[in-house]
């Protein structure tokens, strides 16, 4: 079983994370016999758009909010506190070398983690993401270089699902709901264990705590 580094830093601006996950995949790139990473935070509220999203799925003035556009796949996506977002920095030539099977690998993790709620987690033919009642609960966006993840998910706990109605959410006229929604009072904090459990059950990994800086020097062994 390999092993996988848990990184949980709380509330980080998203350009910081951002470079962070640029490091850790040049780290990876440069050193394959590094353990996976993964992830775990919030964002202070930033909307940001995929490679190829349709800007016109911004309902917004774009001068009047923190807007990014990013490498990730996908369209326009809110993020914010209440939020939990999942950075995995994967070697999927240690896993397997299948964007399909990834995908709907971290689908799974999420309708696992909900299930710990006692909420049943869906997935619609065609589309990306996880579903509760119709409603998506949960977006997904990832690069891949070299075969080595970045970007990730995001599962909506319960943030301001009001920041979604600037937006086309995932270029899709569909609602956006939260787990807050089925089950008051959750906290992200809550949600983390369970995602960080139904990752490693499903990756094959074992999760450990890890030291973002010593994960974050471009040299073997971190």
């Amino acid at each position: 079983m390999g092993r996988c580094l848990l990184i949980e830093p709380g509330l980080v601006a998203y350009p910081t994370a951002w470079e962070w996950q640029r490091q850790l995949v040049a780290a990876r790139i440069a050193h394959r016999d590094r353990p996976d990473v993964l992830m775990l935070l919030e964002h202070p509220p930033v909307y940001t758009l995929g490679q190829g999203a349709d800007a016109k799925h911004v309902l917004m003035d774009p001068a009047s909010v923190e807007l990014y556009r990013t490498e990730r796949g996908g369209e326009v996506t809110y993020h914010g506190p209440g939020q939990l977002v999942g950075y995995p920095i994967l070697d999927l030539s240690c896993h397997r070398r299948d964007l399909h099977w990834y995908l709907r690998t971290l689908e799974q993790v999420l309708i696992e983690a909900l299930a710990d709620f006692g909420v049943q987690g869906t997935r619609e033919p065609g589309l990306t993401g996880v579903w509760v009642g119709g409603q998506k609960i949960a977006a997904l966006g990832i690069k891949v270089s070299r075969w080595v993840t970045m970007h990730g998910f995001a599962l909506n706990v319960n943030p301001d699902l009001d920041a979604f109605a600037r937006i086309v959410p995932c270029g899709l006229t569909r609602p956006v709901g939260s787990l807050a929604q089925l089950c008051p009072q959750v906290s992200v904090q809550q949600v983390q264990p369970a995602v960080a459990c139904a990752f490693a059950r499903l990756f094959g990994v074992q999760c450990e705590p890890g030291v973002l800086e010593a994960c974050l020097a471009v040299r073997p062994g971190c």
